[in-house]
Formats: structure tokens, C-alpha cells, sequence
């Protein structure tokens, strides 16, 4: 039985990553597809950048210079590909890029962060991030779908329940562990949409995909699970293994893994 094996990975800039292995890495996994988030390239240094044995790669920048940013690295030239979600407010900082393969779309997407409180004790983007962003993203996809499966993947920048975390009670109104975004999640999960991880391991705890600096915090597995690989519940019986590949350093996330039938 053939499989197809995609990867997803918050580099937290590739320039610096790749200092840190990164390459021997790719050459080590080989996934069919490899989709980064938090490239932090620009336009302009897209071309100077060459991986072996991936012949189409696409780009998709911030227009702020050294944030943000998405990529696909695919040993397989998909039908087509767009960049953004098609709507001017979101798509400047460079997103999401969605492939098509034969028999489904591929999206890698590198969901805003609420980012720090406001005066008034808030995220200061969670609005624009919940009321806005989760909103057409989920949009976005679900009208793929209409076509054929969709795999989205990528930094969603929200632990879902509080297993998805080492610290829920003290993070509860943080960043990425607020009410309002964890029921941004929910709704994925209510259009039909599969946490593949959950889907395998539905009460295994202390698996993590992201870890601040501060404190030694990976070295104690003090962590968050806010990378995913979220699929179509067609998709869903092809799943043959997921994994998160907290062995691998090089960026404050680890590679998350998905593999289909």
C-alpha cells in the first residue's frame, strides 16, 4: 500500500533553521510534501532558495519583511495553486497557500496570534482573529471542499482543550487558550473537519508542538499542541499515521506529521 506523507512545520524563520539542520532533516523524512509557516522571507529572496529533490516550491510573503510567510515544498506538481484567501484584509501578511492534488486541496495556513493584552486586558487582535479571520478561513475551506477533501494544516495558534496544554488553568485567558478561540475551534470540528492527532490519540496528554524560550520550557515539556493537521471526514479512514515530532529542533515548534492511505 502506497502512502502519502505530509509534513507541517512552524520554522519560526528558515533562514534560521537552516543554520540548525534543516536540510539534513528534509533529506532524513522525505515527505511527499512539506508545508512551512513563519518563513519570515520576502519576495525578493525567494529565488536564492533551492531543495533537493522538491522541484515545486511556492512562496507566499508578508509585505513586512521579516514576518510572517508560508511555503510548500512538494515532490509532486499539484494541478494548481493559490495564495490567501482571495480577501484584501487578510491577505497581506503572506497566510495561507493552497494546493491541489488529484483527489484533494492542500492548505498551509499560519493563523494569526491574538497577541499580547490591551489596556483593557484583552488579546489585542483576538477580535480580528475570531470575529474575522477563523471566520472566512473556515469559509475558505469549507468551499473547497465542495470540490473535493481538503487537508489543511499548519500553526493554528490554539491549544484546543486544556490536554492540548501543560499549564490550562493559569494560560485560561491568554493568547491561544481563550474561550474565543478555542470555540473558533469547535466550529471547525462542527463543519466536519477532523483533528487527525485527536482522531488517533483522543486522551493521550503531554504531547506538544510548541515551546516558549523562556525557563527551559522544553527541556521540562512545559508546552502547547497548537500545530495541526485538520482533514475532511473523507479523509478520514485514509489516515494511517500522525505523529508530533517533538525530537526535532531547530525552531520553538516541532514537525507535526500526517500520513494517508
Amino acid at each position: 500500500m502506497t502512502t502519502l506523507k505530509l509534513l507541517s512545520w512552524n520554522v519560526n524563520g528558515l533562514r534560521a533553521v537552516l543554520k540548525k539542520g534543516f536540510l539534513d532533516f528534509l533529506a532524513s523524512e522525505q515527505p511527499d510534501v512539506l508545508c512551512l509557516q513563519e518563513t519570515k522571507i520576502s519576495d525578493d529572496l525567494v529565488d536564492g532558495f533551492s531543495f533537493e529533490g522538491y522541484p515545486y516550491v511556492y512562496w507566499n510573503c508578508a509585505t513586512k519583511k521579516g514576518y510572517s510567510g508560508t511555503a510548500i515544498l512538494s515532490k509532486i506538481e499539484p494541478l494548481s495553486v493559490q495564495f490567501g484567501l482571495g480577501i484584501e484584509k487578510h491577505d497581506n501578511e503572506g497566510r495561507v497557500i493552497t494546493a491541489e492534488f488529484d483527489d484533494y486541496y492542500l492548505v498551509t495556513v499560519y493563523t494569526p496570534n491574538s497577541q499580547n493584552h490591551d489596556e483593557n486586558k484583552r488579546p489585542r487582535r483576538l477580535d480580528y482573529r475570531t470575529t474575522e479571520w477563523d471566520v472566512d478561513f473556515l469559509a475558505f475551506v469549507k468551499n473547497l471542499e465542495q470540490s473535493k477533501p481538503v487537508v489543511f494544516c499548519g500553526d493554528l495558534n490554539v491549544a484546543h482543550t486544556e490536554i492540548d496544554l501543560a499549564n490550562p488553568k493559569t494560560n485560561r485567558k491568554n493568547a491561544g487558550f481563550t474561550d474565543e478561540e478555542r470555540a473558533r475551534f469547535d466550529a471547525i470540528l462542527e463543519a466536519g473537519f477532523i483533528d487527525s492527532f485527536r482522531q488517533v490519540y483522543p486522551d493521550t496528554p503531554e504531547r506538544y508542538s510548541w515551546w516558549s524560550y523562556r525557563a527551559g520550557a522544553r527541556k521540562r515539556n512545559v508546552g502547547w499542541r497548537i500545530d495541526y493537521f485538520c482533514v475532511s471526514e473523507a479523509l478520514s479512514e485514509r489516515i494511517t499515521q500522525v505523529d508530533i515530532l517533538d525530537q526535532v529542533i531547530g525552531s520553538d515548534h516541532c514537525p507535526v506529521l500526517l500520513e494517508l492511505s
